[in-house]
């Protein structure tokens, strides 16, 4: 492992490293100074946080403490933390990540809540994820449901790349991941389930997001570069026609007047039987919708 890191005639231990860090990132105007050197400490040393405090006194050797500073500099810059070290957890399960992808959020955990519920009870249910992404929707529902086939689709060779690397990882079979671009293209159903965390950031809006977010994460898997409704109004023209009746829709939604601009664009193509699911936090993010 190398050499302990030397500060002076003292070395490095890691509470030095969570002191001086807290304090660093503290200068730097971050909200949770303490959180970002736990998150870094915990990924360089492969550490849960309470091994921090139970294992205070332990060294950090010379190779740790260069990769530290590196991930340091970038974090400061406002690169997300899971771009820096390459790997985030969603649904329990753990996924590598690249710029090519949307960070998976814990609020989309709910909508894979609301998938697995919807079908639940149907044995061997076909569904189309669109927006793959990282594959975090697809591959948490695959993992649970394992009797599903399920198509997820992106527009993004890139995404499609990473997604299959993490179906590698999570050592998945059942689903297919495929390019295509559903503002186009229509896959062939049917199916019992159509899953989406579509791109719904108003254009308009995009510099209001932190600077993570409109900085670094990948603009496509934002917005639709227009009024953050395009997918939805996609989906209300094609969702009779490639979802079985009495099949599904369940879709992430934005924050504000977002989800009744949505609700509004299924009500005026026909469809009736629309619930609106809060997240954890309380807010309205998950559209459920039956044919």
């Amino acid at each position: 492992m190398g050499e302990p890191a030397v500060k002076g005639n003292q070395i490095w231990r890691v509470i030095d490293i969570l002191k001086w860090g807290e304090g660093y990132f503290n200068t730097k105007g971050f909200e949770s100074p303490k959180q970002e050197i736990e998150w870094l400490l915990c990924d360089l040393l492969n550490y849960k946080r309470i091994d921090l405090y139970v294992k205070f006194e332990q060294p950090i050797h010379k190779p740790e403490l260069i990769q530290l500073k590196k991930w340091i500099k970038r974090r400061i810059d406002r690169e997300p933390l899971q771009y820096i070290t390459g790997k985030t957890e969603f649904y329990g399960h753990q996924f590598e990540i690249n710029p090519d992808v949307l960070i998976p959020r814990p609020e989309t955990e709910r909508v894979v809540d609301v998938a697995l519920h919807t079908i639940g009870n149907i044995q061997n249910p076909k569904v189309l994820e669109v927006g793959a992404g990282s594959g975090c929707i697809a591959i948490a529902i695959g993992i649970e449901k394992k009797d599903a086939s399920i198509l997820s689709v992106d527009v993004s060779e890139g995404a499609v790349k990473q997604a299959k690397k993490n179906a590698d990882l999570n050592e998945l079979k059942n689903i297919d991941f495929q390019v295509m671009d559903i503002l186009k293209e229509t896959p062939e159903g049917p199916f019992d389930l159509l899953v989406s965390n579509p791109p719904y950031i108003p254009e308009n809006e995009m510099r209001e997001t932190m600077p993570e977010v409109h900085r670094y994460e990948p603009k496509i898997a934002l917005t639709d570069e227009r009024d953050g409704l395009t997918f939805y109004r996609r989906f209300s023209e094609i969702g009779k026609s490639i979802i079985k009746p009495g099949g599904w829709l369940v879709l992430e939604v934005g924050i504000g007047e977002h989800p009744s601009k949505v609700v509004g664009i299924f009500k005026t193509a026909g469809y009736t039987q629309l619930e609106i699911i809060s997240d954890y936090n309380s807010d309205e993010r998950v559209l459920k919708i039956q044919i």
